[in-house]
C-alpha cells in the first residue's frame, strides 16, 4: 500500500505526509512542472503541464490497494475501478455506491457553468483549520480500516 497525492495545490499534503510517517506508509506526491515540491519523506513525481498530465500519470501508477488524494471525482472513478481507495481533500471517501451521483453534480455544474444565462456559481469556502482535523481523521480511519490489526 502507498499514498498517491495529487498533489498540484493540494492544502492536505503535510496531513498525508506526517499521518503516513505514522503508519510507515510510502507516500508520492505527483505534480506538474508549474509546481515545485520538495520532500524529506514523500517521493516527489514531476510531469510535464500539459492537460491532465498529472492526472493520467497518477492513474498509472496506482495499483490495487493503494490510497489516492485528489479532488478530481474523474480520476477518483479511475482509481476506484483499479481496485484503490480514494480520499478528497474534505476527508469524504470515494465508493463505488457514491462516485456515480458525484460525477453527476459536476457535470450538472459544469452544464450550469456554461450556461449563456447570468448564473453566479459560488465556489468552495476558504479551508479552515477544522477542515485540516476533519481530513486527517478520515484519512486515519481509512488507513485504519486497510490495515490488519494484530
Amino acid at each position: 500500500m502507498r499514498i498517491l497525492v495529487d498533489a498540484d495545490a493540494c492544502p492536505v499534503v503535510s496531513i498525508v505526509e506526517k499521518t503516513a510517517k505514522k503508519y510507515e506508509i510510502p507516500v508520492v506526491l505527483l505534480c506538474d512542472t508549474n509546481h515545485v515540491l520538495y520532500s524529506d519523506y514523500s517521493e516527489v513525481i514531476t510531469v510535464g503541464a500539459g492537460t491532465d498530465a498529472v492526472d493520467f500519470k497518477l492513474v498509472s501508477l496506482c495499483q490495487k490497494g493503494d490510497i489516492v488524494v485528489t479532488q478530481d471525482y474523474g480520476v477518483a472513478a479511475m482509481i476506484l475501478g483499479k481496485g484503490a481507495y480514494g480520499i478528497h481533500q474534505s476527508g469524504k471517501w470515494y465508493t463505488n455506491e457514491n462516485i456515480d451521483q458525484m460525477l453527476m453534480e459536476r457535470h450538472l455544474a459544469k452544464k450550469a457553468r456554461n450556461a449563456k444565462k447570468k448564473h453566479h456559481l459560488k465556489g468552495p469556502s476558504k479551508r479552515t483549520e477544522e477542515d485540516g482535523k476533519r481530513f486527517e481523521e478520515s484519512l486515519k480511519k481509512l488507513i485504519a480500516k486497510l490495515i490488519p490489526q494484530n
